[in-house]
């Protein structure tokens, strides 16, 4: 949770009404003494989440921040590393994931959507927690907690594969410590139809809390009655989160004009005597005090805490989503690369993957549209059972239409459902090769590189590598963020591609284990790598990358310099070339 709160009024939304049967509280959720008896209660089909999966996926978090000095920051290797770790395993499940780059985030870096295919697209629940820490912990109760307990509910919801009357959408949020610039990007990016669809949205930050409450957002909202229904039938007696107004992501969306409520169980506000009678703890301490510090390591969390938010998110989703018939038989297909190139005379393939989506496996047969004049698809097998994949070969005659085609992979059961493949047909075979970046060394102005003021400069401090200019990014102590990058088409029909660049890091940090400071180099929406203060040294050094799988396409070489608030750490390049041969 980030730690200021906005002034700006928040905006009203009603969400359509619920109707609601409860379920039996979990085996390892016993009311609290001082809480009255739960009235019996009829049973629901929510499952109970395990406690034991989800203290494994904080375990993964911890070991990620671990390795990643200590810290999972927006924009840091340990942010990316969370990202990978959420986003494998739901593809693993079938959900469809995609990852949205916050350009304007202060530490751009991307935030993670899954949508599980089954359900009304235009009638979506969306359940979302920020993935991010701060600079000076692990972030595990802030907020692992919650993005550990949404994963582990998306990954049950797979797996139980239930019929749906509505979407259910998930999303673990990047910079949301730095002033919610994530979900705000997301809900921004958004047009008017597409929030409407959006019929609530739910946000669960810190739920973990040693000392914690159990707190929910706009607590009397229509949209708060399934969350609130759960811990009523424990006998929680849960109050409005009133510490946590429009401090969490939550609010992005609130100021979209969407419904909104959530969980939380408290951060650096102290608890009161009343609320530690009820719910037992420590009054008048915080309810968690390792918040936003080095302490917010896996230890510190409430298993108790930890297991009632995730169940309470699990009735939520059976309540506002889940149908009660058997689900019928759907699939989904995705291609991989998403895009490639071919030359006049030559072939390329993709896999074609499919996945059961609902009910059981079925025969998919296989079919592509869209190809120019003169180029053929075709699949091997031609057809497959939903869970399968297979080869897709495109071949081009020495005839073929040239340009940049949209092909369509159908597959077909008894649904039908899509995928699309980028192909560019370049006019000959062969390479042509040579450095294919424009004014590398940056001795000839600015053209055609785009670059923060300032950037390009032939200032005597830093001495380029060779001639007069270089790219200086940085350095000036506060923070301050600046970025470099070209457009840049990559021939085809090479067997080789080096994108390589001369690296001189200069710092004043004093650390030798915290990457206060960082560059990171891009190709499209791709990360190449990512340098920070921990990698200075002493005059310039050489790094070089394989690019092939851009052969054929034209794409962005980027670079980020991102610098916190003291201690100055300048990355300088200079003699930026991309060889093809």
């Amino acid at each position: 949770m980030r730690r200021s709160t906005p002034t700006k009024g928040l905006a009203l939304a009603v969400f359509a009404a619920v109707t609601m049967t409860l379920a039996a509280p979990p085996a390892t959720a016993t009311p609290p003494a001082a809480a009255p008896a739960a009235t019996p209660l009829a049973a629901l089909a929510a499952p109970d989440i395990s406690i034991t999966n989800v203290q494994a996926h904080l375990t993964q978090f911890q070991t990620i921040a671990t390795n990643s000095g200590g810290t999972r920051r927006a924009g840091s290797a340990g942010y990316t590393a969370s990202v990978n770790y959420v986003k494998t395993r739901l593809q693993a499940a079938g959900y469809t994931v995609s990852e949205q780059y916050c350009s304007s985030c202060t530490y751009p870096s991307n935030n993670l959507i899954a949508e599980w295919p089954q359900g009304p697209a235009d009638q979506v629940v969306m359940f979302g927690a920020h993935l991010d820490g701060v600079s000076a912990g692990p972030g595990i109760n802030d907020n692992a907690s919650g993005s550990a307990a949404l994963l582990e509910n998306a990954l049950v919801l797979a797996s139980q594969n239930p019929s749906m009357t509505k979407r259910v959408r998930f999303a673990w949020w990047t910079d949301e410590e730095q002033g919610l610039n994530g979900s705000e990007f997301y809900v921004n990016s958004l047009n008017a139809t597409q929030r409407g669809y959006i019929k609530g949205y739910y946000n669960f930050d810190m739920v973990g809390s040693t000392n914690g409450g159990y707190f929910i957002n706009r607590i009397t909202s229509t949209t708060a009655a399934p969350l609130k229904a759960y811990w009523d039938s424990l006998g929680l007696q849960p109050e409005e989160n009133v510490e946590g107004q429009g401090r969490s992501d939550d609010y992005s969306f609130q100021q979209g004009g969407i419904p909104t409520s959530g969980y939380a169980a408290g951060a650096s506000a102290r608890k009161t005597s009343a609320q530690a009678t009820k719910w037992g703890g420590t009054a008048n301490a915080a309810y968690d005090p390792c918040y936003h510090r080095s302490c917010d390591t896996s230890s510190n969390i409430s298993a108790t805490m930890l297991n009632r938010n995730a169940d309470g998110i699990a009735y939520a989703i059976w309540q506002l989503a889940v149908g009660t018939g058997t689900p019928t038989n759907n699939f989904s297909v995705s291609v991989s690369p998403t895009a490639g190139s071919v030359a006049r005379g030559a072939s390329t393939t993709a896999t074609v993957s499919t996945a059961t989506t609902s009910g059981s496996p079925q025969t998919v047969a296989l079919s592509a549209t869209g190809a120019p004049s003169g180029v053929t698809v075709s699949f091997s097998p031609s057809s497959v059972t939903s869970g399968g994949s297979a080869t897709m070969s495109v071949t081009a005659s020495s005839t073929a239409t040239t340009g940049t085609f949209t092909i369509t992979v159908t597959g077909t059961g008894s649904v039908t459902r899509t995928a699309t493949y980028s192909l560019t047909v370049t006019g000959t075979g062969g390479c042509a090769g040579g450095q294919v970046i424009g004014n590398g060394g940056f001795e000839s102005g600015t053209t055609p590189w785009t670059a923060t003021s300032g950037v390009i400069t032939n200032s005597a401090s830093q001495p380029a590598r060779t001639g007069s200019y270089k790219a200086w990014l940085d350095g000036y102590g506060s923070t301050h963020t600046d970025t470099l990058s070209q457009s840049v088409t990559v021939p085809a029909g090479c067997s080789t591609y080096t994108l390589a660049f001369y690296l001189h890091i200069d710092t004043a940090e004093t650390t030798t284990g915290t990457a206060y400071d960082r560059l990171t180099v891009q190709v499209g929406t791709a990360t190449l790598a990512t340098y920070s203060n921990l990698n200075a040294a002493s005059g310039y050094v050489l790094r070089s990358f394989n690019v092939g799988a851009y052969a054929g396409q034209t794409v962005t070489l980027k670079f980020t310099g991102t610098e916190d608030s003291s201690l100055q750490t300048s990355f300088v390049i200079d003699d930026v070339t991309l060889q093809a041969s």
